[in-house]
């Protein structure tokens, strides 16, 4: 058995260059062993467990939908936005929401405390992103990582005959 106490992970500043995308994350599946870079599935978990805080006025990121990956949060404290293509929802402490792939997604703590919630995702390999607000693609690249591409439109086979 693997065991961790969260209140002993370190917390990881996530920050955009001009501050508007700004989170705190526990990243409670690395305490517990997955090797972050790794496609070995047993190296990986099946799923990916994170502790997040967010201050008031900041947002997780960008608005985005991922392809593969299913995303399950519980809010402990605080209160948030949650965007998405219905619109505007507020949740808070022991509101549990879920997104399945291609579902687009935005967290913002709309309240006056900092935003704690727990997501899970079931971090499948080959998960790309999109950002609806400004087309960008997040596309996992060989060897890992990811590349961020803008592109125009294409027919299937332009370039491959």
């Amino acid at each position: 058995m693997r065991k961790v106490n969260i209140a002993e992970i370190a917390e990881q500043e996530r920050r955009s260059p001009a501050g508007k995308y700004h989170k705190f994350v526990k990243d409670i599946s690395i305490a517990l062993g997955r090797e972050p870079n790794s496609l070995d599935l047993v190296k990986r978990h099946p799923f990916d467990v994170s502790q997040v805080r967010i201050q008031p006025g900041k947002s997780y990121c960008p608005y985005h939908g991922h392809s593969a990956e299913t995303e399950f949060y519980i809010v402990v404290s605080g209160r948030g936005t949650i965007r998405d293509r219905s619109g505007n929802t507020e949740v808070g402490t022991g509101d549990a929401f879920l997104f399945a792939p291609d579902e687009a997604h935005q967290i913002t703590n709309s309240g006056d405390e900092d935003l704690i919630y727990y997501v899970i995702a079931d971090n499948p390999r080959g998960d790309a992103r999109y950002y609806p607000d400004s087309g960008k693609w997040a596309v996992p690249i060989e060897g890992g990582g990811d590349e961020i591409v803008k592109g125009a439109h294409a027919d299937y086979y332009v370039g491959e005959e």
